[in-house]
């Protein structure tokens, strides 16, 4: 099986914090479409493990960005169509949108394209702290945006919440968790505020005009969103994610699965499943020069790679990420797969630097897997460091 990602590289303005490849010029919407389109159709031939992209089932699409939602739902299904003309797309796919709040009246019935899951990129419920940071919704907006969907027949939402964030106090998070908890969602993405270079943010920080959350509050934080997801019956399967039973996000996972995967659009990544990764360029400009080409005939290695680079990982590289990707999850590492994958010398190892950390119960062994503790999750990359070759 395998994944398709699709950037959508679109906002009407940019969020203080973020740092995803993004341009306000939503007038290439409609060239950009096209050229999305014919990436798709024109990489359908390109190899995923030992077989054709196109003739893998497609069990996951995401839609994000970027703005996903700027889009028109014509838009989206335009794509969609193309995605099912061209590839082994599952009929009962998981095919994800990612949504600013207030673009879902805008939008009406989702549930009219094939879009069954929604994630909605709300960040915090405090007027306030969405001001700073430059979101464009305010917190009743949010709640309006996650009933209308629920009124027009979508199933799956899930949310976008940030701790850390300026001015955000204990009080203010836990009611972020209440509210978000009180909507009948049933996914919930929550993420420690990350001041990235070249943010408005981090200029603010730079600058002193605003303060960051100490590290304990921070943990604190966690350690709140972490106990408020297991009362509200949410499983938490990954460092940042939280879901109802059945609700996990199929298209993430199969990240930490190192399933195969195309991703299409600029700064869009692929994984064949065995070792090569392919980045496409953040240079929108250069994209559409490419998949904008009129020749029938071209291929993708004529057209793509010159808006993208390839990269093929080494044996150690392979055991680093699948170190790095199972520690994320509940399910942990497999020690077998280790040991079939890598070799009874490199299971020793892994075993020689756990052991320190069982001791500590920073990780845990329940029986060929190993994870980390839900409690050490907030020092995970500490933890996932001392793995590294």
């Amino acid at each position: 099986m395998a994944g398709i990602y699709i950037h959508i590289p679109f906002c009407k303005s940019r969020c203080a914090y973020c740092d995803f490849f993004s341009t306000t010029r939503s007038g290439e919407v409609d060239r950009y479409v096209r050229a999305l389109v014919r990436e798709a159709e024109i990489r359908r031939d390109e190899r995923l493990g030992n077989a054709t992209a196109c003739s893998m089932p497609v069990t996951t699409v995401y839609f994000g960005g970027g703005t996903p939602s700027l889009m028109t739902p014509r838009q989206v299904q335009y794509i969609l169509d193309a995605l099912c003309r061209n590839y082994c797309v599952a009929p009962d796919a998981e095919v994800t949108l990612e949504m600013n709040p207030d673009d879902v009246a805008r939008w009406g019935r989702v549930a009219e394209t094939a879009v069954n899951r929604v994630s909605l990129g709300i960040q915090t419920f405090d007027d306030g702290v969405l001001r700073l940071i430059r979101r464009r919704h305010d917190a009743q907006t949010a709640v309006s945006a996650v009933g209308l969907l629920q009124q027009t027949g979508i199933r799956n939402i899930s949310i976008d919440l940030i701790y850390g964030l300026p001015g955000q106090t204990m009080e203010l998070w836990q009611r972020d968790l209440d509210m978000a908890f009180s909507l009948g969602i049933q996914h919930l993405s929550a993420y420690a505020l990350s001041y990235e270079p070249g943010t408005a943010l981090t200029r603010w920080l730079q600058q002193g005009r605003v303060q960051e959350a100490t590290d304990e509050l921070s943990a604190e934080m966690y350690r709140v969103l972490c106990d408020r997801a297991r009362q509200a019956g949410f499983r938490h399967y990954e460092i940042s994610n939280f879901a109802l039973p059945g609700f996990a996000s199929r298209h993430n996972s199969s990240y930490w699965a190192r399933t195969p995967y195309l991703g299409f659009g600029p700064a869009a990544h692929s994984f064949d499943g065995l070792r090569k990764r392919r980045a496409n360029k953040p240079d929108l400009d250069e994209y559409l020069r490419c998949w904008s080409s009129t020749d029938a005939h071209a291929s993708a290695d004529k057209l793509g790679l010159k808006a993208a680079t390839e990269e093929i990982l080494s044996d150690d590289e392979l055991y680093e990420e699948t170190i790095m990707c199972g520690l994320r999850t509940a399910r942990g590492i497999d020690l077998e797969d280790i040991a079939r994958r890598f070799g009874v010398e490199r299971l020793r190892l892994l075993r020689a630097t756990a052991e320190p950390h069982l001791q500590a119960r920073r990780l845990e062994l329940d029986g060929n897997a190993l994870r980390i503790n839900e409690k050490s999750l907030m020092v995970s990359d500490d933890i996932m460091s001392d793995f590294m070759l």
